[in-house]
C-alpha cells in the first residue's frame, strides 16, 4: 500500500521507491522529520503535540503486538514526566521521541482479555492485569516514577468499584484477576489484592487499609472520598487561627427570641420561603397559617421553634452519635409539619443543586462523622461554627430543609458558649451561596471564611427586644434587598437610645 501523504504523521520505509519519495518530500519542505524515521505533513505544531495524538500509531509501528501496561494502562497516557510503560519482548528505554520515554518491559503478550486500541495492533491491560501489575516490586528512576502504584492508590481505586457496584462487581473482578494472575504467574500480586477487596468487604484484617474511604467502608460506614480534600482544606484553613471574641448582647428570653425570629425569617427566605416581614411576624406571634401559603408557614414556625429554644439552641455534640442524633432530632423539629419531607430522616435519593451533585445516601453517615471528627479538634468557637454549617451544607444529608438545619447547627455552636449568632441577609445570599459554591468545588476556603466573618461582624449589631428599631436598622442596611439591588451596608449600632451611627 501507498504511503498517504494526507496523514499527519508517516513513518519511514524499507521499500526503495517510497524512501525515496518521503526524502524527497522532505527536501522540498512539505513533510519534515520529527524523530528518528518519523516524519509529519503538519509543519506547525511541536513534534510533541504531533506525536501525542498519534502516540497508539507510533506505538503499532515501533512495538507492533505491545501492551500498554501497569500503571500506563489506568490512564492511557504518559506521567507527568513523560513515562509510558510497555510490556512487550525486550526491556529496552526508548528516550528520542519527543515528549515521551517508552520504558519497555519484557513480559507475557496480550491476552483475550486485554484491550485493542483501535486498528492499530497495540493493546492495554484490562482493569484486572493492571491492578496485579501494579502491585509488582518497582524501582522508581531518576525522575521519581516507576511502573507500579501504592497499595493506598489500589485501595482507593477498589473502594470507588465497591462504591458503583457493590460487592457482586467486585467479586466478580476478583474471580477474574484470579484467573489472570493463575495465568500469568502473578500470585504475590494476587494475595495482596484479595486482601485488600477482603479487608474492604470486612471479611479480612482491616489492618492492611490505609485510606479513610477504606477504613470507613470496613467497619460499615463508607464515606464519600471527593470530600475529604475539601473538608481539609477549610479544617487546615481554621485550625490555629484565632478570630474575635463576639460576645452576645440578647441576654433576656425576649431579645433572644427576637434575634432567632430574624434569624428564622432570613433562613428561610434563602431557601425561596419568601414573606413580607409584617406576614412572617404575624405568624411567629400567632402561630396561625396563611391561607394558600400553609407548607411556607410551617417552615417559618419550625425554624423558630428550635431557633428561638434557648435550652435546644445550647446543646453540642460530643461524640459522632451525638452530632448525628442532635443533627436527625432537630430536622424533624423543623419539618414536623411537612412529613412530605421525611422529617429526621436522612434522604433515600441523591440531591443536587444546579450543578452540584452531593454526597450519595449510603456515604452520608460515614461522611458526616469523617467530618465531625475534623471538627472535634478545632477550638475556636467561629471555626467550629463554620466548620460544622459546611460539614452539614455539603453533605446535604436530608431530602429538604438542609440549608436551614445547616445554620441551626452553627448558631448552636455559638450560643453554646456565649457568642453572637451569624444571620444571612437576603442582600447578601449570592455572596454567601458563592463562597459555599467556590469551597465545594475548588476546595477554597478563603471566600468562605472571609464571608462568614462579615457576616458575623454585622450579626453582632442585631441586639434588643424592640422590632420596630431592628427593622429599621435592617432596612437602612439594605438587608431585606435582593442582590441585584443594593449592596449590604455595615452599619455599627452604639447603643440603645442611639441604634444608628
Amino acid at each position: 500500500m501507498e504511503i498517504d501523504f494526507l496523514k499527519e504523521i508517516i513513518f519511514a520505509s524499507d521499500k526503495t521507491t517510497e524512501s525515496k519519495m518521503i526524502a524527497r518530500k522532505e527536501a522540498n519542505g512539505t513533510i519534515r522529520k520529527i524523530a528518528p524515521k518519523i516524519y509529519s505533513t503538519n509543519l506547525l505544531d511541536s513534534p510533541e503535540s504531533i506525536i501525542k495524538r498519534n502516540l497508539i500509531q507510533v506505538l503499532g509501528w515501533r512495538l507492533p503486538g505491545c501492551v500498554i501496561s501497569h500503571r500506563s494502562a489506568s490512564s492511557l497516557r504518559p506521567t507527568e514526566n513523560g513515562n509510558l510503560f510497555i510490556t512487550y519482548k525486550f526491556n529496552r528505554r526508548i528516550d528520542n521521541i519527543p515528549g515521551i520515554v517508552l520504558n519497555v518491559m519484557k513480559g507475557p503478550e496480550a491476552l483475550d482479555s486485554d484491550i485493542r486500541l483501535g486498528s492499530a495492533e497495540v493493546y492495554a491491560s484490562s482493569e484486572e492485569r493492571w491492578m496485579l501489575e501494579v502491585l509488582q516490586p518497582a524501582r522508581r528512576g531518576k525522575d521519581g516514577e516507576s511502573k507500579g502504584m501504592s497499595e493506598k492508590d489500589v485501595e482507593s481505586r477498589l473502594e470507588a468499584m465497591i462504591r458503583a457496584g457493590g460487592e457482586e462487581r467486585i467479586n466478580a473482578f476478583r474471580d477474574k484477576a484470579k484467573t489472570i494472575a493463575e495465568t500469568l504467574g502473578y500470585i504475590d500480586e494476587y494475595k495482596k489484592l484479595s486482601a485488600l477487596i477482603s479487608a474492604l468487604l470486612n471479611t479480612h484484617d482491616p489492618s492492611v487499609l490505609s485510606t479513610p474511604e477504606g477504613i470507613a467502608r470496613s467497619v460499615g460506614e463508607p464515606l464519600d472520598p471527593s470530600r475529604i480534600p475539601i473538608f481539609e482544606a477549610l479544617y487546615d484553613a481554621l485550625n490555629g487561627a484565632y478570630f474575635p471574641q463576639m460576645r452576645d448582647e440578647n441576654k433576656s428570653e425576649e431579645a433572644f427570641r427576637m434575634f432567632s425570629f430574624f434569624e428564622s425569617y432570613f433562613s428561610n427566605y434563602i431557601e425561596g420561603t419568601e414573606f413580607e416581614i409584617s406576614e412572617a411576624k404575624q405568624i411567629v406571634d400567632t402561630g396561625i397559617t396563611i391561607p394558600k401559603r400553609i407548607e411556607d408557614s410551617h417552615d417559618i414556625l419550625g425554624t423558630f421553634n428550635i431557633l428561638s429554644n434557648r435550652q435546644e439552641m445550647q446543646k453540642t455534640p460530643g461524640t459522632e452519635e451525638e452530632f448525628l442524633a442532635l443533627l436527625r432530632h432537630r430536622h424533624s423539629k423543623i419539618l414536623e409539619l411537612r412529613p412530605e419531607c421525611n422529617p429526621g430522616m436522612f434522604k433515600n435519593k441523591r440531591n443536587r443543586a444546579g450543578n452540584t451533585e452531593f454526597v450519595s445516601p449510603d456515604l452520608v453517615i460515614g461522611t458526616l462523622k469523617y467530618g465531625f471528627r475534623m471538627y472535634r479538634n478545632l477550638r475556636e468557637p467561629f471555626a467550629k461554627a463554620i466548620f460544622m454549617m459546611f460539614i452539614c451544607s455539603e453533605v446535604h444529608p436530608f431530602t429538604d430543609g438542609n440549608g436551614r438545619i445547616s445554620r441551626v447547627m452553627m448558631n448552636a455552636e455559638l450560643v453554646s458558649v456565649g457568642q453572637v449568632r451569624i444571620i444571612v441577609p437576603t442582600v447578601f445570599r449570592e455572596d454567601y451561596l458563592l463562597a459555599l459554591r467556590r469551597l465545594s468545588r475548588a476546595a477554597d476556603p478563603k471566600p468562605y471564611v472571609s464571608v462568614m466573618e462579615r457576616l458575623w461582624k454585622f450579626s453582632s449589631n442585631l441586639w434588643g427586644e424592640d422590632f420596630y428599631e431592628l427593622d429599621a436598622y435592617l432596612k437602612s442596611c439594605n438587608a431585606y434587598e435582593t442582590p441585584e439591588n443594593a449592596k449590604l451596608r455595615f452599619i455599627e449600632r452604639i447603643g440603645k437610645n442611639c441604634p444608628l451611627l
